[in-house]
């Protein structure tokens, strides 16, 4: 190999190393992004939510104001695998006036225990127990997966 060409290889070869650092930067960053998705209304609570890849639940938060009354504030998954995979995932007993929901899923710990496939939603259930004069504001955390 002609020795002009080492140093032009060596060159080739440290830009190689400095590009793969920052996708591995990128990346990293992504995976922290958390995508807040949000409802509101004053009925009852059926929403589902997801990304288009497979994703973490990193939070979930609803705000309760006005009428009178809980209920059971359900989270589950709705899998792309088929009905046989659907399941709930956690109940919090009461949530209503004065009873806020704020429940944090995420260990920040990868794979997480909260990490969804791609096709796969998140659904949060409530019954409204003063439908019409009860209003929330749902907000869900979601981040990519690794």
């Amino acid at each position: 190999m002609p020795r002009e060409l080492v140093p032009l290889l060596e060159h080739a070869q440290n830009l190689f190393a400095a590009q793969d650092t920052e996708i591995a930067l990128l990346k990293e960053q992504q995976l922290r992004r958390v995508f807040t998705r949000t409802a509101t209304g004053t009925g009852s609570i059926s929403n589902s939510f997801k990304l288009d890849e497979r994703f973490r639940l990193v939070f979930v938060r609803c705000h309760f104001a006005g009428g009178s009354g809980t209920a059971a504030f359900k989270i589950s998954v709705s899998s792309a695998g088929g009905s046989a995979y659907n399941t709930i995932l956690q109940t919090v007993a009461i949530a209503g006036t004065n009873a806020d929901v704020h429940q944090r899923m995420d260990s920040g710990i990868e794979p997480s225990g909260w990490t969804f496939q791609k096709g796969d939603s998140v659904k949060v259930d409530w019954i409204n127990p003063s439908p019409g004069g009860m209003t929330w504001g749902l907000e869900v955390g979601l981040a990519l997966a690794s």
